[in-house]
């Protein structure tokens, strides 16, 4: 599945996250941010765009209502922030920690998350339209009632995460790795799954399968 990639002019100046706070509302935009420390801070509605973000760590911090256009994140820690009812669009987290982060009630479209962790992150009640999660962990985290359309899953560890109310059609997990999942038998149909995979399903309904 291709995507669009985020549109970021070249010659970038850089500058600090916490220059946020000059600012008449609370955005920052066509820009290089490296090594900002902005963590346990409380700032609503924020939005970015057009810019790339290195070894930044925003842990525990309320990022709720933010928008996120255009934007790359390269090793960048949000351990247990809050971005519940975002707008992420053409963005990439690269590398990135993400362990325990709320997007609930979010939007996503042509969104990548590349070799990063997303354990315990919360999605319920999103919509991921054109998202790739490739080499990811995603171990006990929560899809409960979204809405998938053209959503990837390559070589991930998605080992007890929960796709309750989330119907899997079209979705391939066939090269992804869990012991158990919980998801209903309705919402399973039509994904795509390898054949080892189609056995430890029929093991957790109970099956008893011979050859």
């Amino acid at each position: 599945m291709k995507i669009d990639s985020p549109r970021i002019p070249n010659d970038l100046p850089t500058i600090n996250f916490q220059d946020i706070f000059y600012q008449e509302d609370p955005e920052l935009e066509l820009c290089i941010i490296n090594d900002s420390f902005f963590a346990n801070e409380v700032l609503h509605r924020v939005r970015l765009s057009k810019m790339t973000l290195k070894n930044c760590k925003f842990n525990n911090t309320n990022f709720s209502n933010i928008d996120i256009t255009d934007v790359i994140f390269d090793n960048c820690d949000f351990s247990n922030a809050n971005l519940s009812s975002s707008s992420i669009h053409r963005t990439v987290f690269k590398n990135c920690k993400l362990l325990g982060l709320d997007f609930t009630e979010s939007r996503f479209g042509n969104v990548e998350f590349d070799n990063s962790s997303l354990n315990l992150a919360s999605f319920g009640n999103s919509k991921l339209e054109k998202v790739k999660f490739l080499d990811t962990s995603l171990v006990s985290s929560d899809f409960y009632d979204c809405i998938f359309k053209n959503v990837e899953f390559r070589l991930c560890n998605i080992n007890s995460a929960n796709f309750e109310k989330t119907p899997l059609k079209g979705i391939d997990i066939s090269n992804s790795t869990f012991e158990s999942l919980t998801v209903s038998l309705a919402d399973l149909k039509g994904c795509k799954v390898s054949s080892f995979q189609a056995i430890q399903f029929a093991s957790l309904l109970g099956l008893i399968v011979t050859d």
